[in-house]
Order: structure tokens, then C-alpha cells, then sequence
């Protein structure tokens, strides 16, 4: 199914291919939707001459949604209206360490903290998203042990949450939040097949291909660092050798960095030194780029996308790093994938995983629409 109030306005010729039925049933059930007031239906342009393209979007229901991001040492929440209209955004740090137990009550303070003062007290909580950094595993949605949250491994946040908020709450892997959120408001608008892979204290990514967003079985598609690059490489967290995320990975980035530059090092230093032509920060800047090139190439030939979106502290290197990646992935990926795919960073930047959060909650809320809705 497609969401129109997370997809936008689409016209009824797109509708019917999202949808896979008929023009005539979509001409139907959006006759139903625009007689019962719940849906309008707009002329469009633009620019070019002829008649103007049409487009249905619904009528938002009353309500706010909230999305949440939990990283490692740091929480996001924002709030955002049924339409999609961000309200409020706040974030705070975490400890090292934090667990479910600890973190729950953090979270319930930070989301009541934005209802109270979101704007024209602009109406009731009906839904949560919440992005977490590691597997969602099966129907129950709980923290999978390959997160790099220890502290959370089989933790039911969104069960925990719903207890005391008593709205529908759904968690996902925070990569696939930044593909949601990119496909809706950044990078990846109008494509139905693409990438999002956040390069942070791991390395996952997020699957949008032929319009949908794909988990797989068990919820866990797109764990990209734990790809094997170097057999006699490093151990990994994951028991295996030479992942990706043990040459591309911030904390592998800073321990590569410390026989030379020192302790206390963080990544915004090494890519501001970078940027400053500090030979060391820039060499690294570069090697991360290579190899990641090589990882988006091998996801390159498995799903074919036209995007790639990077998302992640290092991303902030700009032109050296991306050049890096791009350079990288052509030397490995086959021709025919090489000339269509585009690496982009995320336009979102740091909002892009609690964006996705609320993306998320918004598909997820309670909804009087029915058939046009997921």
C-alpha cells in the first residue's frame, strides 16, 4: 500500500501504479475521498505548456506525531503535524553506556517537553517513531543483538513507550529511517530505488527499491559494515574479520588517527583538519572514501539503485571524501550500474534519522483512510 500522507500529493495515474489496480478503481475510491471532504484533488504545473496534471492528497487528521533518535550519546525528538509540518525539534546528550531501562524515562521527558510547548496547543499525541542504531528484529521489533547499543539488546523501547504514552510506537533501525526521510524530504525525493548509508559509530544502510522500503525477513537488511573487505583485517564486534565498518567507521577512523594526532581526538577535528589540508586527516579522509566505495559497490551490483545518499559525521569532509567514495565505486561496480548510480550526501544532515522517525510515526498513525493508507 502507499500512504498519501507520506508520500505528498500524486496524481491518479501514479496512485494506480503504486497501488496496482485499475484507473477505474483508483477514480473510485478517490471519488469517495474527495465526497466525504477527506481528500482534495488540484491542477498542477510545471511550467510547460498544455493541460495542467492534477494531484489528490488528503485532508490531514487532527493530531501530532513525535519521532525519536537514539544514538550512542545523543537524543532527538521532534514533533511534527498529520500534513508532515515539522513543529519542534530538541535533542540532549547520553551517556556512553546508556540502556533501555535508563534512556525510556529520558525519552518520555524530552517528548512531553516538546507537546507542551508545541504551537496553538496544536492537538493530542497519535503516534511515535523511534530510530535506534542497530537491527529491529522480527515482529515484536526488538533491539537485535548486533546493535551498538549493548545495553538494549533485546529491549522492547516501543512496548515500553506505548505503556505510558498509550499511542501506537514503532522502532527501526535508524539507517532505514534516514532512506524514509530522505525519500520524503531530502535527496531521494521522486526515486524508487535507493540507498541511504549512514557512516557513523557503525555502518548500516537503509533500502528503498521499487518505492518500498525493504526490511527483509527478520528486519535486518542493510547491515552493510559487517560486509567482509579484508580476510586477515581486524576483528569486527560482529566475531567476523576485515568488515567494512573496521576501516570506514568513526571509532575506527579516530583509533587509526591516535598514534599520530593523540588522544582525545573527535571526529569533527579530523575533518576540520582535513579541510585545512593536514596531510594525515586528509589521507585518512581519502582512505575511508576508497573503501567505502568499495562496499557501495558491492550494494551497487546487488540492488542496482540510481542513489546513493551518505549520511554521517564524515560526510561533512565534502568534496575530498566524496570524490573518494565515487572514485572507488567505479573502479569495483559493474558498467551498467556504474553509469546510472549518483552519490549524494544526505540533505538533511543531522535531522535526517529523526526526521525519518517521525516519518515513520506518521505512517503509523491511526488513520480514518483506509485503503489508500499502509
Amino acid at each position: 500500500m502507499i500512504s498519501l500522507l507520506s508520500a505528498g500529493p500524486l496524481s491518479r495515474a501514479e496512485i494506480a501504479r503504486r497501488l496496482g489496480i485499475s484507473p477505474t478503481t483508483v477514480s473510485n475510491l478517490v471519488t469517495e475521498l474527495l465526497e466525504s471532504g477527506s481528500a482534495v484533488e488540484r491542477a498542477t504545473t510545471d511550467g510547460r505548456r498544455g493541460r495542467p496534471a492534477r494531484t489528490v492528497s488528503l485532508v490531514p487528521a487532527p493530531g501530532l506525531v513525535a519521532g525519536v533518535d537514539i544514538g550512542r550519546t545523543h537524543l532527538r525528538a521532534a514533533l511534527g503535524s498529520r500534513d508532515g509540518e515539522i513543529l519542534a525539534e530538541r535533542g540532549v546528550a547520553l551517556p556512553a553506556g546508556h540502556t533501555g531501562q535508563q534512556t525510556v524515562p529520558v525519552v518520555l521527558e524530552l517528548v512531553g517537553d516538546l507537546l507542551q510547548h508545541a504551537p496553538g496547543s496544536a492537538g493530542q499525541l497519535v503516534a511515535v517513531g523511534v530510530g535506534l542504531p542497530g537491527p529491529v528484529d522480527g515482529p515484536e521489533r526488538t533491539v537485535g543483538p548486533g546493535t551498538i547499543l549493548t545495553g538494549w539488546a533485546g529491549f522492547d523501547v516501543a512496548g515500553r513507550l506505548e505503556e505510558t504514552l498509550g499511542v501506537p510506537v514503532v522502532a527501526e533501525n535508524d539507517a532505514t529511517l534516514g532512506m524514509l526521510a530522505e525519500a520524503r524530504w531530502g535527496a531521494a525525493q521522486g526515486v524508487t530505488d535507493a540507498a541511504y548509508v549512514k557512516i557513523s559509530t557503525g555502518v548500516g544502510a537503509g533500502l528503498l527499491l521499487g518505492g518500498r522500503i525493504h526490511r527483509g525477513a527478520g528486519g535486518t537488511a542493510g547491515e552493510l559494515g559487517h560486509t567482509p573487505l579484508q580476510p586477515e583485517g581486524a576483528v569486527c564486534r560482529c566475531g567476523n574479520r576485515g568488515c567494512l565498518e573496521t576501516v570506514t567507521s568513526v571509532p575506527a577512523v579516530l583509533e587509526m588517527l591516535r598514534p599520530t594526532l593523540g588522544e582525545g581526538l573527535t571526529i569533527e577535528q579530523v575533518v576540520a583538519a582535513a579541510d585545512a589540508g593536514d596531510p594525515p586527516c586528509r589521507r585518512m579522509v581519502e582512505d575511508v572514501g576508497r573503501n567505502l566505495g568499495r562496499g557501495v559497490a558491492l550494494l551497487g551490483n546487488l540492488v542496482d539503485p540510481e542513489v546513493v545518499v551518505l549520511g554521517g559525521p564524515l560526510v561533512a569532509a565534502g568534496e575530498p571524501f566524496l570524490a573518494a567514495v565515487s572514485a572507488s565505486l567505479r573502479r569495483s561496480v559493474i558498467p551498467s550500474v556504474a553509469r546510472r548510480l549518483r552519490v549524494v550526501p544526505a540533505a538533511l544532515g543531522s535531522r535526517t534519522e529523526v526526521l525519518g522517525a517521525l516519518a515513520l510515526a506518521l505512517e503509523h498513525a491511526p488513520t480514518p483512510y483506509g485503503y489508500l493508507l499502509d
